[in-house]
């Protein structure tokens, strides 16, 4: 198999805005210089089974993407393809890869109510939260964006708009890879697998 990206850190940006209930709320792409990639780095937030350190994965490749239980249709895209494409690993490279979904809605989203959100996923996937400022720390260091926007009149109360990529970090803690909202199955398997030979 012949990874048809670079070996450095592909930068691929987007940032869309959900739609909710029938309203389209926009969408922006934007690519910055090299110069301007995040640094990515561990942080420690809460699942449904506890704390979870993103350095508790090493010696695996994980995809983090930034989400919440609410979203209508970016997220569960998103989340769909991510799934498809660890069903596309073998099962000794499914063995060393996580999924992890960061909720960026931590006023609304449990630690409970995420693992039974992403357990229609897959069941490998991984769900966080923490507080606020947790979130926002953890968003940060990957260059996530997002913020609320109130919903008037819908059940709904408000949206959260943010960052639609999916990042991959390497066995060894380095952000490798930012894939944008879109990125077919077969691209994201195909890059765990390079990741993982060593390459």
């Amino acid at each position: 198999m012949s990874f048809r990206y670079p070996a450095g850190l592909l930068l691929l940006w987007s940032f869309s805005l959900c739609a909710v209930e029938g309203k389209e709320l926009g969408a922006v792409e934007v690519a910055p210089p090299i110069a301007e990639a995040p640094p990515g780095g561990d942080f420690t937030l809460r699942s449904a089974d506890g704390p979870i350190s993103l350095k508790d994965f090493r010696g695996n490749v994980v995809f983090i993407y930034f989400g919440y239980t609410r979203c209508p249709d970016i997220c569960p895209a998103s989340l769909g393809y991510l799934s498809q494409a660890l069903d596309e690993l073998s099962e000794q490279e499914l063995k060393k890869v996580r999924a992890l979904l960061v909720s960026v809605d931590p006023d609304r989203d449990t630690p409970e109510s995420l693992k039974e959100y992403v357990a229609y996923f897959h069941p490998s996937f991984i769900a966080v939260t923490g507080t606020a400022e947790e979130v926002a720390a953890a968003a940060e260091l990957y260059g996530a964006k997002y913020y609320p926007v109130e919903l008037e009149g819908s059940s709904f109360g408000y949206a959260v708009n943010h960052s639609t990529v999916t990042y991959l970090v390497t066995p060894d803690g380095e952000l490798r890879f930012i894939f944008p909202h879109g990125t077919p199955p077969d691209v994201l398997a195909e890059a765990a697998s390079y990741v993982l030979s060593g390459s």
